[in-house]
């Protein structure tokens, strides 16, 4: 589905006339994302800057055809948000919040795999394919078009990556935040087709950290069907105690389980470019991208 998105996607904010709501509605339509309305649940808000305002996604699609929502509500509030988007009829819903409760993404997953749609998050800056669509939060100073393809767990840790690669020449493709919880709605493995299929892109780029198996299974991937495009990666959390969550609710090390020597050595065996600093990553990877850039074959393109 992430091929499909373009600057005509239809897109509804739940929550608008939040702060958050109200705050970044305005700058992903400044970045030109196509915000055709709104759902407000105080239940007496018709506008938003111009945005019709709804007080559910139902009526907001009796009057407008919409792709795709950002559910700017707060962590308990996603779950209904998530339920009240799919039983609407949408299918791509991305959940920015962070505490989400477990049982909650437990059932907001069940729930979007039965419908058949895609949710990405919870805890998630969301989504850009740059010039194109914004769905979320992702700084547009770090965005730029260009040829990589990003993945990321960690939102900061993202930014300032795709920062020093766009100073140095590196633009991305898309760019998808996964969201750092134990729960999520879209797995690094998920995407390695799709991404790997995007136009434009030449390589793939994991910013990934410390904590359960994703990174694992993503090599696993790689394994079974690598691209014919180069793949990098950079896992935050060398200095994580064990037993200690760093930051992300996901990133929890237990034993040699999610540490960073048993990621590193998934993604080496998978033949992914592993970084031990951002600095090592900025300064080679233009070069092995530009180098080892080429045509696409071992992934096939399909829908996200």
């Amino acid at each position: 589905m992430l091929h499909t998105l373009d600057q005509h996607t239809p897109v509804l904010i739940q929550g608008i006339t939040g702060r958050m709501g109200r705050f970044h509605t305005g700058l992903m339509r400044k970045y030109g994302t196509n915000i055709v309305a709104g759902v407000s649940y105080r239940g007496t808000d018709t506008e938003q800057d111009g945005i019709p305002v709804y007080a559910s996604c139902g009526d907001a699609l009796r009057d407008h055809r919409i792709v795709a929502s950002v559910a700017m509500v707060p962590p308990l509030k996603v779950l209904p948000a998530v339920q009240e988007a799919v039983e609407a009829g949408i299918r791509l819903i991305v959940t920015i919040a962070e505490g989400i409760p477990v049982h909650d993404a437990l059932k907001i997953s069940r729930i979007v795999k039965e419908a058949g749609a895609i949710w990405i998050g919870p805890s998630t800056p969301g989504l850009v394919l740059p010039g194109k669509i914004k769905l979320g939060f992702l700084p547009d100073v770090a965005i730029a078009p260009g040829p990589l393809a990003v993945m990321s767990k960690s939102g900061t840790l993202s930014y300032e990556v795709c920062y020093r690669l766009r100073m140095a020449g590196v633009g991305q493709s898309a760019w998808v935040g996964v969201g750092g919880d134990p729960v999520k709605g879209t797995r690094f493995a998920d995407l390695a087709q799709p991404l790997a299929a995007m136009p434009g892109t030449r390589g793939l780029l994991l910013i990934g950290e410390v904590g359960g198996d994703e990174e694992e299974a993503f090599a696993e991937r790689l394994s079974a069907a690598a691209p014919d495009i180069p793949v990098f990666a950079l896992i935050a959390g060398r200095e994580a105690k064990e037993g200690v969550s760093m930051g992300h609710a996901g990133a929890l090390v237990m034993g040699d389980t999610g540490s960073m020597a048993s990621k590193t050595r998934a993604l080496e065996a998978a033949g992914v470019h592993v970084y031990r600093s951002i600095g090592d990553l900025t300064k080679s990877l233009p070069g092995l991208l530009r180098v080892e850039a080429a045509p696409r074959g071992g992934l096939s393109s399909t829908e996200s």
